[in-house]
């Protein structure tokens, strides 16, 4: 018996056998895992879980591979901080933060990658690629050039130069695209039909999405096998924010939960707000952003893949799906490193300006057991705050100097205290 039964579509249910292969050949519908759940139930266990490797592999058995991972490169696993200070300025006592930006290339797409490069190895492949908005392009270039594979990454031309420093430095082949992501998107579509090459998120892409769920494993795992109540997740293509429900719905397939109601809340920017603006308008289906503009590039894709699912998973869950300007980003940014101590991307920061507003509107519990997605790491992102940062004084090498100008930013700050 195999734990995996085949790809299954998501729209008309018809089931494929295993293979690279993401679009359904009779409704073209998207496919995704379906997994004998009875068979995994007798295999699975919580000791068994925590007696495994410190990385998103200790959860193999809910995993679409059956060996030949990484075991040398830690992914997943990642710190589970208490948010105590954030969590007091948003009135929140029981917020938790999920900090994937400690991946190896500093962002959660090391997840999916980790997954899609072992099935693509398994099936035979000898190339691996990827379309980016600058994350996924680092992770697979860094998992294609240790798996000894020819790598090839796209990437929108204006994504953040820290993401294609980040990107280049492993070698791989980097091409650079004069367009949005779903134009190149596109293009990486076409290259599939004409090359036999393993392209991640595409023909690869049922595989690639089961990685994501490992978040919401160890979210679990890590808060002492219990569900929390409420999670913010940030939304791109929506294959994270799908995939983070289906981690929870498994582990009560499997046994490891006796029930979970997690409420899944989704968060984008507004200038790539096609799944926000849907859902503040009741629709269930929304409609292609064509221009993505804002300063959270890693979730400017406007024809987001599973968008309309998350759609569905928001009303199914009770979740909330928000969207929030550049200016709350940037400042969500501050916020989070001057509370917390971590340094996010943009898309971490509309996370947190996301749960921000929701506190602030009542729609979060101030008791509820919440959990904040940070995906990815500021510091391949800079651009997005650099010219509001800088030295709070500057002294000549004496301490005359730098006591007078203590005593003078003393003053200002008291001023402004009493001011206000």
């Amino acid at each position: 018996m195999s734990k995996v039964l085949g790809l299954q579509c998501k729209e008309c249910a018809a089931l494929y056998e295993i293979g690279a292969k993401h679009v359904c050949e009779l409704c073209f519908g998207p496919l995704e895992v379906t997994y004998d759940y009875d068979y995994i139930k007798a295999q699975i266990s919580r000791k068994k879980i925590e007696n495994g490797p410190l990385s998103l592999w200790r959860y193999a058995d809910l995993l679409p591979v059956e060996t030949g991972w990484d075991k040398d490169v830690r992914v997943g696993f990642t710190p589970m901080q208490h948010a105590r200070r954030l969590g007091a300025e948003l009135g929140l006592r029981n917020l938790y933060i999920k900090n994937d930006s400690v991946n190896p290339t500093f962002s959660f797409k090391d997840r999916p990658v980790a997954v899609a490069i072992t099935k693509a190895r398994e099936l035979g492949y000898k190339v691996f690629a990827c379309a980016s908005t600058g994350n996924l392009a680092s992770a697979v270039s860094a998992a294609g050039i240790k798996a000894d594979m020819q790598t090839y990454v796209f990437m929108p031309s204006d994504v953040e130069s820290g993401k294609i420093t980040n990107a280049a430095i492993y070698g791989a082949h980097l091409i650079a695209v004069n367009g949005t992501y779903d134009q190149l998107n596109r293009l990486c579509s076409e290259i599939v039909d004409e090359e036999n090459w393993a392209f991640c998120n595409i023909n690869m892409r049922p595989y690639y999405a089961e990685g994501s769920k490992t978040i919401a494993l160890e979210t679990v795992e890590q808060l002492g096998w219990k569900a929390p109540d409420h999670v913010v997740v940030p939304i791109a293509s929506g294959a994270l924010y799908t995939e983070v429900a289906k981690g929870f719905s498994e582990l009560v397939e499997v046994g490891l939960l006796e029930s979970q109601s997690v409420r899944i809340s989704g968060a984008q920017a507004k200038g790539c707000n096609p799944v926000a603006k849907a859902f503040a308008e009741g629709e269930e289906r929304f409609e292609p952003v064509r221009n993505p503009t804002t300063v959270a590039k890693s979730l400017a894709i406007g024809n987001p893949a599973d968008g309309n699912y998350s759609i569905a998973i928001a009303n199914k869950t009770n979740g909330l799906i928000e969207q929030v300007s550049d200016e709350e980003i940037v400042d969500a940014v501050r916020l989070l490193a001057a509370t917390e101590g971590i340094f996010t991307e943009p898309a971490g920061g509309v996370t947190i300006a996301t749960l921000k507003k929701l506190a602030a509107a009542g729609k979060v519990g101030p008791d509820e057991l919440t959990v904040a997605y940070i995906t990815g790491n500021g510091l391949k992102a800079q651009e997005a705050i650099n010219d509001q940062l800088g030295a709070s004084m500057t002294v000549e090498p004496t301490i005359s100097s730098f006591e007078q100008e203590l005593a003078t930013m003393q003053y200002e700050v008291n001023t402004e205290s009493i001011t206000v």
